[in-house]
């Protein structure tokens, strides 16, 4: 597998082979085997060549990757719903039996107006120890 182009090539090697592709010294075909691009990628750094200033074009890139961690604050708020709901489990006078996770994250949406994915609650309260297996049967209960 080759190479990403900013690994093969420096910034000013790609911005001069792209620079004669536009100026026409240099055919497409001769410019994308200096690339080692195919044609549509070739034409893409083409596209990204003539949007700015060629002092301004670098071939390298940063990844932009969302931060998907919850703040502490929603955090407490999850472990405050779950000892709600541990404690209507344990009452043997209610028939609640199980965790209903879509429930609480409802109720953080209700109260707190924030927004948590039903894995990440499930996640805190198996974290929290806050539900067990059980022996007999391969569901999660809280009792």
């Amino acid at each position: 597998m080759t190479r990403q182009l900013h690994d093969r090539l420096t910034d000013e090697q790609v911005t001069v082979i792209l620079g004669r592709y536009v100026t026409r010294e240099l055919t497409a075909e001769q410019a994308m085997s200096m690339l080692e691009l195919g044609r549509s990628q070739f034409f893409e750094w083409v596209k990204r060549f003539k949007r700015g200033l060629p002092s301004d074009f670098s071939a390298a890139y940063s990844r932009k990757t969302p931060n998907h961690r919850i703040s502490n604050e929603i955090e407490d708020h999850i472990l405050d719903e779950l000892r709600i709901e541990k404690s209507l489990i344990d009452d043997p006078s209610m028939p609640v039996r199980f965790y209903n996770y879509s429930f609480i994250r409802d109720q953080i949406m209700k109260k707190y107006q924030r927004e948590v994915s039903v894995p990440t609650i499930t996640d805190r309260a198996k974290k929290g120890g806050s539900i067990s297996r059980s022996p007999k049967r391969s569901i999660m209960i809280g009792r």
